[in-house]
């Protein structure tokens, strides 16, 4: 009788630990796979940078546009620029990790720490949720310099060495780190003079103070166009529909050379996977479609969607690629 009971009694009890581990298990269903369904529940915040005005913000405002009809809910653009970037992206890093605040930045997410301390690691603080595309350096000079190609630019630049000024647009900028690549590659020296945007270094120029530059499309086409500027090379693995006469810059004396600006969306580290990969599908949607592809082709830019996984490895590889760049102009991190 004692067995039976016995026996009664821990069966009771399997049955009772199997029905709370059942219990618990529906809890813990995911909370992540359940937030993902109901995601986004409510608007989303997309921290922008970059101040209003400039690629980045453009290129951001734009996604936040389309990802809010594909989505169903509000994205919204918040302007946090100052610091390179790294005001922004600090915001972002430090924010829950719920798939509500969001970053989208550029390339000086992984430049700016070879340069600055900046207070994220961006291997870490962050998820790379999807890079969306580029905008190639076109290489530029004043209408007036004896040089009609990069190889006669170069050419110029070894026999007058250290005398011939690029315009940058601050200090780890993107025309300041594609200018010390092509000084880097070409094997010449020229003097980089900072300015507070590409803008003012792109006034400079034309108004024959420097003599070099190399800025986006975007930004330099329609001086281009107008003869305030002269375009020498597109630094992209080939030409832009754009302007199919100018050649990119390896064909036309350095081989090799490729330099773009590029955007990404990013969430805060611990932002569940199940988010990350729906954000990631509604984006390459937005950019897969007609009329985003025509938008980036008319400002001189190219889509080039990575996921996660993708774009971890394209920004470990450009780390890499633009810490050689900082070495070799000496580059003192500040």
């Amino acid at each position: 009788m004692r067995n039976t009971r016995l026996v009664s009694s821990i069966r009771e009890g399997l049955w009772t630990a199997a029905g709370l581990l059942l219990a618990l298990s529906v809890v813990l269903i995911p909370l992540s796979a359940v937030a993902a369904d109901s995601y986004p529940a409510k608007p989303i915040r997309l921290i922008i940078s970059f101040a209003p005005g400039g690629s980045t913000d453009i290129v951001g405002r734009l996604i936040a546009t389309k990802l809010s009809e594909r989505l169903g809910k509000q994205v919204v653009p918040d302007n946090r620029g100052g610091g390179g970037g790294t005001i922004g992206a600090e915001l972002v890093a430090k924010s829950d990790p719920d798939g509500y605040t969001l970053l989208f930045t550029s390339s000086a997410i992984a430049t700016n720490p070879l340069l600055f301390k900046v207070p994220y690691d961006p291997a870490k603080s962050f998820i790379p949720v999807a890079k969306i595309g580029s905008g190639p350096a076109v290489l530029a000079v004043h209408p007036g310099v004896p040089a009609n190609s990069v190889r006669e630019l170069i050419d110029l630049a070894k026999k007058q060495p250290g005398k011939l000024v690029c315009g940058a647009a601050g200090v780890g900028s993107f025309v300041h780190m594609s200018s010390e690549l092509f000084k880097m590659m070409a094997g010449i020296d020229f003097k980089i003079v900072q300015f507070k945007g590409g803008g003012p270094a792109m006034i400079d120029v034309m108004g024959g103070h420097s003599q070099i530059l190399t800025g986006t499309l975007t930004m330099t086409m329609p001086n281009i166009k107008s003869g305030k500027l002269k375009a020498l090379g597109y630094a992209a693995a080939s030409r832009t529909n754009l302007m199919p006469e100018l050649p990119t810059v390896a064909e036309s004396g350095l081989p090799g050379y490729e330099a773009a600006i590029w955007w990404g969306i990013y969430a805060p580290a611990g932002t569940p996977k199940e988010i990350v990969d729906r954000l990631h599908r509604e984006i390459a949607a937005v950019m897969n479609s007609d009329d985003m592809k025509q938008t980036f082709e008319k400002q001189g830019s190219e889509i080039d969607v990575l996921d996660s996984a993708g774009f971890a490895r394209f920004m470990e590889a450009e780390t890499v690629k633009w810490e050689k760049v900082v070495k070799a102009g000496n580059m003192k991190k500040e």
